[in-house]
């Protein structure tokens, strides 16, 4: 092992390419503020609404396949090991692409965690609730069923890896493909509910149009990235990037549609007609009071409205449907 090590493998970590270590750099930093927005979205409007469940199934554990894949790449295997015998710096250098999906693999899963936590679902008991709305959203058992095969793959992941590790550590790479097979199949399927879920609703609720903006020409150069470092022998790593990307621009142009099909209508609307506006920037027409508005006085143009939205939202926070959130706690609605 010593002599492996001390041999030529290291030494294309030791000569850094100063134009590759700014790329990925600003990689690894743009996208976590990529993420950013989608984050704030769903935790200012206190609902994960509009986000498909097995949108985010699939993200997530397409996000924990790539990253295992990566980390288990032989190149990957060597550059680590190599970090015992060269400078910190290079070190750190060499493992800015494992870095690039660790960083995705985090924010993406920091969504799983949001949309479970501001899942809102609509009981079939609820008399406030329109049968219409209450087919169109996701049950609680599907948000259950979204974590419960989100943490066995996870779990399934770790398992066979640590196996491998122990017992067949020459099966390894074999491994590795197979993770990244399985990682680009989920991501070709990941945006297909998402996209689904937009057109059916018209509007792109709790997703985030800035976020889909820096991705999807950033998941382009993120996929050539990884070809400059991997070269053809990581295709299973690339490709997630370049079949998501794909798909993303997809949702991002639909989302741009709606946005401005939005608009249209509202300027179609006679000026003596027009409700207080309150269409935002990402595309969801907020002219109808929801059941978490703050400020009910800019919906009303009369106080007997006033006072129906005012008993509507004091009815709805009696039989909160967020499960996962307390009395009290972040994203309730009874706190203003």
């Amino acid at each position: 092992m010593e002599s492996f090590l001390q041999g030529d493998v290291c030494q294309d970590l030791r000569e850094i390419s100063v134009v590759n270590l700014i790329v990925s750099i600003v990689l690894v930093i743009g996208m976590l503020i990529s993420y950013l927005p989608q984050h704030a979205r769903i935790i200012s409007r206190g609902t994960s609404e509009g986000i498909s469940p097995y949108f985010v199934l699939l993200g997530t554990t397409s996000a924990t396949s790539a990253f295992a894949n990566i980390l288990l790449l032989p190149k990957s295997r060597q550059d680590i090991a190599c970090c015992k015998e060269i400078e910190t710096f290079h070190c750190v250098a060499g493992l800015l692409g494992i870095a690039q999906l660790g960083v995705q693999w985090l924010c993406f899963t920091f969504i799983f965690v949001l949309f479970l936590v501001f899942f809102r679902y609509n009981p079939v008991e609820d008399p406030d609730n329109e049968a219409a709305l209450v087919e169109e959203q996701p049950r609680w058992q599907t948000a259950l069923l979204v974590a419960s095969l989100t943490l066995l793959h996870g779990l399934a992941v770790i398992v066979v890896t640590g196996i491998l590790s122990t017992i067949a550590h020459d099966k390894l790479a074999i491994w590795a493909n197979v993770l990244g097979v399985m990682a680009a199949l989920l991501a070709a399927v990941q945006y297909i509910p998402q996209i689904w879920t937009t057109y059916h609703l018209k509007h792109v609720g709790s997703l985030s149009i800035p976020m889909m903006c820096i991705q999807t020409p950033g998941g382009f150069v993120f996929a050539g990235s990884l070809f400059a470092r991997l070269g053809w022998a990581g295709w299973s790593s690339w490709g997630i990037f370049v079949l998501t990307a794909t798909m993303q621009g997809l949702l991002l142009y639909m989302a741009i549609y709606y946005e401005i099909q939005a608009r249209k209508e509202l300027s179609k609307t006679p000026l003596g007609t027009q409700t207080p506006s309150h269409l935002y920037a990402n595309g969801f027409d907020d002219d109808t009071p929801g059941r978490f508005t703050s400020h009910p006085e800019h919906y009303a143009n009369s106080q007997e409205q006033l006072q129906a939205i005012m008993d509507r939202q004091d009815s709805d926070a009696a039989a909160e449907t967020t499960p996962l959130l307390k009395s009290g706690g972040i994203g309730n609605s009874g706190s203003n």
